[in-house]
């Protein structure tokens, strides 16, 4: 048995009719993503959309969102970015249970075989993400329980330095070191999964893969010049498939969003064709 996790993140939507940085209409970019998402012949066994919900985190943005995703049929999964509200997504979102009444959105749920841990590295106020002590612990407690169960750490605020000069000044400034000695504590943490960057971007990270996620809509302009202003375009959007069995392990999987010519059958002939 297989478990597909898959992963949106960086959603930005707004209130219905209005547009992001004042041309962005991120909703039609959210569902071109569902259908896109439909259109896969591997079902999700759960959606988890790492941060960013919203734009300015408004209780409309998140009943627009509510709406947006109400077709989607498996288990959904949200956590919050530097955009989001959490109290707003809390009031919204009430049966979203696992994201708790007060305090800090971290949770661990079943996916399948993997156990989904989410990590809030959110600060009130800022655009810069953190880990404290009592998260820390938090999160050993959680990855304790797991035993030897393989887990995915999800979080929006990526632990690692992306070369992205003005998105690593807003990235984890704070418990970044301490989250590594912690997660070096165990070897069955698969994948940690992150938003933020609006880029798909792997790297190594305290013994295992870290990685950012596109957003279906605008992606955040590669210029890795420490200097370069922050600058977004209409690169095509993407999702992210996180597949699990056994024999495999996780393989992790770029999707991009939209309507492509194909599928076409391989023929042998046909390779033959000049």
């Amino acid at each position: 048995m297989s478990t597909y996790l898959f992963q949106l993140s960086d959603l930005h939507i707004r209130e219905p009719g209005r547009v992001a940085y004042g041309r962005i209409d991120t909703a039609s970019f959210l569902r071109a993503a569902i259908e896109s998402i439909a259109q896969c012949p591997q079902a999700p066994s759960a959606l988890v959309i790492t941060g960013d919900l919203c734009d300015f985190g408004r209780e409309q943005e998140y009943v627009h969102l509510r709406e947006l995703l109400a077709d989607i049929r498996c288990p959904i999964y949200l956590l919050p970015g530097n955009h989001d509200c959490l109290s707003s997504l809390r009031l919204v979102f009430p049966e979203h249970d696992y994201l708790g009444a007060s305090g800090p959105a971290h949770y661990s749920v079943a996916v399948g075989d993997l156990q989904l841990i989410a990590l809030d590295s959110t600060v009130p106020g800022q655009s810069f993400g953190a880990i404290d002590q009592e998260a820390i612990a938090w999160l050993h407690d959680a990855l304790k329980a797991c035993g030897d169960r393989p887990v995915v750490l999800a979080m929006h605020h990526p632990p690692f330095l992306t070369q992205i000069g003005h998105m690593d000044e807003i990235g984890l400034l704070l418990g970044r070191a301490e989250l590594a000695q912690l997660l070096g504590q165990f070897c069955n943490v698969e994948r940690i999964i992150c938003g933020h960057l609006h880029r798909a971007i792997e790297t190594r990270f305290a013994g295992t893969i870290a990685s950012t996620a596109p957003s279906p809509a605008h992606q955040v302009v590669l210029d890795l010049n420490p200097q370069a202003v922050s600058r977004w375009n209409l690169e095509p959007g993407g999702f992210r498939i996180h597949a699990w069995s056994k024999s495999a392990g996780l393989v992790t999987h770029n999707m991009p969003v939209g309507k492509f010519e194909g599928p076409y059958p391989f023929h042998a002939e046909a390779a033959l064709i000049d």
